[in-house]
């Protein structure tokens, strides 16, 4: 009896240790089940896939002529002037300017993507391939705003080529290589990661935000492509940050979405054809938000309008805050040229707006973007006669035809001139002389009483809240909101 009951003992301890082995592994394979997926594993080579892609990436150099200027004439009383103006009488001869960039081949019968700034005012461009053939190359079409070419070669057969992939599924932190032509070295191939995504680099345009990478990327490495591990192009490189002229680990690429987008239309027809709506925007900041009793400082701030334009027809005005176009958020400024670019010419957009903070609809018909819209329009309003004033540290003097020529103001521009900002002023960081005050509260101004009366009723109707001015700087229109410190 006594030895049945300890064997059932310890069968029930085994059972017991059993039982918790088999709960420990369930808890241990749940968590690992909620643990974060592993970051991808760092290849031991980069051999196989480079060996594949670098044949498809290509050298491209280019040759442009430059007029010569006309030699200095001599002047008058310098010794032996007659025998140096003699020795100069001679036509000045062109320069020839060699440059080489990189690219690749996207179609097999010769379609190949470069930087616009690569081939821009070449007169001759040949495309150096992996095996040694160099193609003479045409432009098929060209788009300055995103930095993209699309050249055609004629080979005799196929071509390698490569695919653009899809860089919206890239990850920060994900491998990638660049190939490329790097200080003319030829076909050289680096490795790094995406270091940040959506970067704007204040060069280009609207249309397009960048892939940040630390794969070294120098010059002459420009178009080539930015490859993800499976091999498919997420980014065409374009530009780098460098205090020294070559790679410090901050490289940029154009997202291959942009990419796609652009040569397909390139393809089609040549160019570009974006949509335009001829408003200048500016985000709206809290400040600025504050200033115009608002919940929220998402939206696009119209900063001017232009003439003429579908936003003038439509009824915007300067001071409406788009919050919505074509049924898409318009978050902060930069997202409005995205989704007006993106509209058809010819559409009828809805338009969400804020306007005295309450919002309001219209309807857009949205026209081509061209080159050189028209000019910015002002209010056409005779300045009244005033004295110098000073307000929140700003001196402001009426707009003469002698001011006017001293700071270099446009004819068409109209309001009150800053000449000087104190340097205890709460303005110093938004105001410099020079700055025209054309709006107090979206209200127009035309003199310095007219500045200090409207400041005053902003402050009593907001409590003290920032006052909203609207600025021309050297033709510019800028918001900026001042407040007293204290």
């Amino acid at each position: 009896m006594v030895k049945t009951k300890a064997k059932a003992r310890a069968v029930a301890q085994r059972n017991l240790w059993r039982n918790f082995l088999i709960l420990s592994m369930f808890l241990l394979g749940a968590l690992a089940l909620s643990l974060p997926v592993a970051a991808q594993e760092r290849p031991r080579s980069f051999a196989d896939i480079a060996e594949v892609l670098a044949p498809a990436v290509v050298n491209i150099t280019t040759e442009q002529k430059i007029a010569a200027e006309e030699d200095a004439d001599v002047p008058d009383g310098l010794p032996f002037a007659d025998q140096f103006r003699q020795f100069l009488d001679r036509q000045p001869s062109p320069r020839l300017v060699i440059a080489q960039g990189s690219g690749f081949v996207i179609d097999p019968s010769g379609l190949v993507v470069t930087n616009f700034h690569v081939i821009d005012g070449a007169s001759d461009i040949t495309v150096n391939l992996s095996d040694g053939r160099k193609l003479k190359a045409q432009v098929v079409g060209t788009d300055a705003k995103t930095d993209i070419a699309l050249l055609k070669v004629s080979p005799k057969g196929s071509l390698p080529y490569v695919e653009l992939g899809t860089s919206e599924k890239a990850r920060v932190g994900d491998w990638v290589i660049a190939i490329g032509n790097p200080f003319g070295l030829g076909g050289t191939v680096t490795a790094g990661i995406i270091s940040a995504r959506h970067r704007e680099i204040g060069r280009g345009s609207p249309y397009s935000d960048f892939i940040q990478t630390d794969a070294s990327i120098n010059q002459g490495n420009s178009g080539g492509p930015l490859f993800d591990l499976s091999g498919r192009v997420i980014g065409v490189n374009t530009a780098i940050y460098s205090p020294t002229g070559g790679s410090v680990g901050i490289g940029f690429a154009i997202p291959s979405e942009v990419v796609q987008e652009i040569v397909a239309e390139l393809k089609d027809k040549g160019e570009v054809e974006r949509g335009w709506l001829g408003v200048r925007v500016q985000d709206v900041t809290p400040e600025i938000a504050s200033s115009l009793g608002l919940d929220s400082d998402k939206g696009a701030l119209v900063a001017a309008v232009v003439e003429g334009s579908p936003a003038d027809k439509a009824g915007l005005k300067v001071g409406d805050i788009i919050l919505s176009f074509n049924d898409q958020p318009i978050s902060e400024m930069k997202d409005l040229p995205r989704v007006v670019g993106k509209t058809k010419v010819g559409a009828k957009a809805p338009v969400a707006f804020v306007r005295d903070g309450e919002t309001h609809m219209a309807s857009v018909k949205v026209e081509k973007l061209e080159e050189e819209p028209a000019q910015i329009a002002q209010a056409q309003v005779a300045p009244k006669e005033t004295e110098t004033r000073t307000v929140y540290g700003l001196t402001l003097i009426e707009l003469t035809d002698a001011s006017r020529s001293k700071y270099r103001i446009a004819g068409n521009v109209r309001g009150v001139l800053v000449v000087d900002v104190a340097y205890d002023s709460p303005a110093r960081d938004r105001v410099r002389p020079g700055d025209v005050i054309v709006e107090v509260g979206q209200r127009e101004v035309f003199s310095p009483d007219s500045v200090i009366s409207q400041i005053e009723q902003n402050k009593q109707a907001s409590g003290g809240k920032p006052v909203l001015l609207l600025l021309s700087r050297q033709g510019i229109m800028t918001f900026v909101t001042v407040q007293d410190e204290g």
